[in-house]
Parts: structure tokens; sequence; C-alpha cells
């Protein structure tokens, strides 16, 4: 497939991917210098946004182009599922080379179609530039119920910490990608989570509606860098047992726990719960396993119980772009 010759092109090729993308609320979507979107009444809008960049978030070479689109979806929805709030819809921002306006694009929209099509979410609009790398900016636009919204600050003593899923799994990917010999096995449950993560939007909004979840956030970073976030939004401390860390099976014991507490990108629910709503909770959410790792503490700093029994601080060494080991 040849390149696309100028951006009106472009962005023609990108709509046809997303039209008609207007609904109740999305009044006005691509085609005008702005869209038109009207909030529900008794709703609050959630907004976030997100980077995700060539030779730093992905490998052109190494990334199949419809993960591309599909995870730069997935990660902003990730911070709406973190709140309890429900995706509706998104602006995209993408700046591309020459080169990859044929048949890289092509399956890019591809992958971000699906992506929208999983969470409900639909394309209002963006921007679009030439660069010499691939730049992906999305921002989407969600909403929850006003009074419903779970924010990392409400955290208290005696809560009990729980996680969805599986931590490590998508590190773990990582390093199966970076070391592939250009064959891609998508079909790996640690490969499929590093290349499709599935943002935690139903048991986010399930936890928010029935008020279970004092405090949340999603595992972006790694658990040992996004704890501590929690934590000092909330004004209180955290223990972590790393025996109840729900690892990858089948890696070494000590590589799993290194890759649970460390490991990023898998977009997992991390969230706490009053002692006096556990009976509410289940193991289970469509499927999707709830893990007890840990508790609450009015001791601030996040500790672990070591090898020999006794609590030591837990290091933050999860992603963080300008931490010099990442470059």
């Amino acid at each position: 497939m040849k390149p696309l010759r100028d951006e009106d092109a472009l962005v023609k090729e990108i709509a046809r991917h997303f039209l008609p993308s207007r609904g109740r609320q999305l009044r006005l979507g691509i085609g005008d210098d702005a869209a038109l979107w009207e909030p529900r009444p008794g709703f609050a809008s959630i907004l976030t946004s997100d980077w995700f960049l060539e030779g730093f978030h992905f490998l052109r070479e190494k990334h199949p182009p419809d993960s591309v689109g599909w995870k730069c979806l997935a990660r902003a929805a990730s911070d709406i599922a973190a709140m309890g709030g429900t995706p509706r819809c998104f602006l995209l921002n993408l700046a591309l080379p020459p080169a990859a306006t044929g048949k890289w694009l092509k399956r890019f929209l591809r992958g971000l179609r699906r992506a929208a099509k999983s969470v409900h979410c639909v394309l209002a609009g963006g921007d679009t530039t030439r660069s010499r790398r691939i730049l992906i900016s999305v921002t989407v636009i969600g909403e929850i119920r006003e009074g419903q919204g779970v924010l990392r600050s409400g955290a208290r003593p005696g809560d009990l910490l729980y996680v969805s899923g599986t931590l490590g799994e998508a590190e773990h990917g990582l390093r199966l990608l970076r070391n592939s010999g250009g064959t891609l096995n998508r079909k790996t449950v640690a490969m499929r989570k590093h290349l499709y993560p599935e943002p935690r939007v139903e048991l986010g909004r399930w936890l928010a509606e029935r008020k279970l979840a004092t405090a949340m956030m999603d595992v972006s970073d790694g658990l040992s860098s996004d704890l501590p976030r929690m934590c000092a939004a909330s004004g209180v401390g955290a223990l972590i047992d790393p025996d109840k860390l729900p690892v990858l099976p089948g890696v070494a014991a000590d590589s799993a726990r290194q890759l649970a507490l460390h490991g990023g990108d898998d977009y997992e629910l991390l969230f706490t719960v009053s002692p006096g709503n556990l009976a509410s909770l289940s193991a289970k959410i469509r499927k999707l396993r709830l893990t007890q790792i840990g508790k609450i503490t009015k001791d601030l700093g996040v500790r672990i119980i070591g090898n020999d029994g006794k609590l030591e601080p837990l290091r933050a060494a999860g992603w963080d772009p300008f931490r010099q080991e990442n470059k």
C-alpha cells in the first residue's frame, strides 16, 4: 500500500475507519473544528490523556501495528477504569513519518478500532502532523455518576489491599518480544497481555457502583512504583505479603516475584477495601481473579515481608521515564 499523498488524505483514512462517530452525548465528532460533547445529567466527566511514543513505549520493528493501535487507547481507558468510570469518546493526536501512512497506518487503525469497540468508546476528533518518528497522544473522556468516583486518596489504616488479575505478565511478554527472532506467538498469555492489555472497566465500575473500594488506581508503572503514589495521596503506608502476590506461573519463583513487584504495563486495578465490606467482595468477578496482597497501615511508607520474616522497605523499581536506567 502506497503512502498517503497529503494530510487531508490521512484524515479521510482515519475517518473511514471510525465514521459515523456520533451518539447521544457526542453530538458532533470528526469533520469540524472541534467536537461537541454533552454529559448526561447526574454524571461527572472524567478526562485523561496518554502518550505512546516510538522507540520509548513501542518498537516499530518489533510491535505489530494493530497492537500499537489497540494499546494506545487501552492505556488511556485504564485510567478511566481506575476511577470506576466508563470511557465514552476519545481524541487521537497522531504524528507520522510519510513511510508509515500506508500499510502501517491501515493496520494501526484496525487495532485502534477494535479497542474502541471493546470499550464502547467513539473517536471524536484529534489532530495529525508529520514527524520523523511515530508519536501518538490519546485523550479519553469518560463519565461516572456524581459521588461514585473512586480516588487514590481514600485508603485508611486497616483497609485490605487487593489487585486484579496476575502481575508481571506484561513485563515478561516484553522480554519475550525483545528476544524474539522475528516470529511472534501472540497467543501466549504474557505476549497477549503485553500487546493487547485489557482495561478493567467492568471491574472498576462494579467496585464503584457498590462503593466497595475505598481507594483505587491502575498498575501501569509496576506495583512498587504505583502503590507508594496511592499511599502518599491517602497519607498512609502499606505492608505487602510477597507470598500472596498473584505471580506468573511457569516462571522461577524469584523472577516471578520480581516481575510482580516491579513489572509495568499490566493495567490491573489496585484497590483497598474496608474489612466491613469483605463479605460483599468475591474472589472472582466474571472470571477475573481478585487477590488480597497486603494491608494499609498508619505507619508511612511501603514495606514488604522479607525472607527472614522481618519487614523491609519496598524500593520503587518500576517504570520511570526519567530514571537513567530506563533510557
